[in-house]
């Protein structure tokens, strides 16, 4: 991934970040990474535990960042929230998957939220 890219996905953290405090959202964790993965950001709405996939696009070229989330994507999230419930004692307490698509175009942003983008078995 090239530094550039980097910076990219590092500003739509930061953002989405300050849009989901301004929710209400208490961040936990940013970055969580283990062997499975990593997570982007990993919150809690009340007594929910949030995992945050965080989508950030600087062109409509591709489409928006929540379509970017395919099955195989949320099969791996979900693997690396099991293991961050399982090394922080929180199995059992609710939780949910979120992700927030942030839009660069034109210096102008677009933060979305999807909540409860997705579920895993």
């Amino acid at each position: 991934m090239s530094r550039a890219r980097q910076i990219l996905g590092e500003t739509g953290e930061d953002l989405a970040a300050r849009e989901l405090e301004r929710r209400g959202y208490a961040i936990v964790a940013r970055r969580y990474r283990c062997r499975r993965g990593e997570l982007d950001i990993v919150a809690r709405d009340g007594p929910t535990i949030v995992f945050v996939e965080v989508k950030t696009r600087d062109g409509g070229e591709f489409g928006c960042g929540v379509e970017a989330v395919t099955p195989l994507k949320q099969r791996r999230i979900a693997d690396v929230a099991r293991d961050y419930l399982v090394r922080h004692r929180l199995q059992g307490w609710p939780c949910r998957f979120d992700v927030v698509s942030v839009d660069l175009v034109n210096g102008a942003r677009r933060i979305e939220v999807y909540q409860n983008a997705f579920d895993v078995a």
